[in-house]
């Protein structure tokens, strides 16, 4: 394709297709880039839901399609970047250049939604589900079976020794049991059996881990 007019029915055709896929929101234009000189006299040939940005067939293209008569961008395909209308929309746009044979632009399809409405929405959102700093470490899982609960609280003590219970030393054990101390775990009905049976130790021994580490934690 030397100019678009050559293919101007099947572009028109698809600019409008795009439109109405994505719905009002969504602008499309066809820009004809063959002549340098007549940037200033207008250069869409063709506009689908003009309203997002104001402008109509005949109006002017943008700074970046000076850039690219200008020589000072390489006309590459642009596609998801920000931009802005005079009235304060916000828009994700794509750029999408139609080359001769040699490989020079002489048209051009943009697209821009209209994210505006989506943006406030998402910041909107985001208020309610910020998460503070300083609590990125709470781990709470809810459940129906108190045992269930047990059963985290005791995947987690292994987690946080780091290896499974039968690779576990006296010391390490001790540690996993303080774990579990810690969060909790013995106010949990008969949990004392789970535990024993879990780090094969005897309820004396069970007790006699939890005294001395109780011991230890109060001086």
């Amino acid at each position: 394709m030397e100019h678009i007019n050559e293919e101007i029915e099947f572009l028109k055709s698809f600019i409008k297709g795009i439109a109405n896929h994505f719905g009002e929101s969504c602008e499309t234009v066809l820009l004809d880039v063959s002549n340098p000189k007549e940037y200033g006299s207008g250069l869409i040939v063709a506009i689908e839901n003009g309203h997002i940005t104001g402008r109509k067939v005949g109006d002017t293209g943008t700074n970046l399609g000076l850039e690219i008569l200008r020589g000072t961008d390489s006309a590459g395909d642009k596609h998801n970047y920000l931009t802005q209308t005079k009235d304060g929309k916000m828009l994700r746009s794509t750029t999408m250049y139609i080359r001769n044979s040699q490989g020079v632009p002489v048209g051009c399809i943009c697209i821009n939604l209209d994210i505006t409405d989506l943006v406030m929405a998402e910041n909107t959102i985001r208020q309610f589900t910020k998460i503070d700093d300083i609590n990125t470490n709470v781990n709470e899982v809810f459940v129906n079976n108190v045992n269930d609960v047990l059963d985290m609280l005791i995947q987690e003590a292994q987690d946080h020794i780091g290896k499974p219970v039968a690779r576990m030393n006296k010391e390490e054990k001790m540690r996993g049991i303080h774990y579990l101390d810690k969060k909790g775990a013995f106010l949990i009905k008969k949990a004392g059996d789970t535990i024993c049976s879990y780090f094969d130790i005897s309820k004396y021994t069970l007790y006699n881990y939890l005294e001395k580490m109780r011991d230890n934690d109060s001086k």
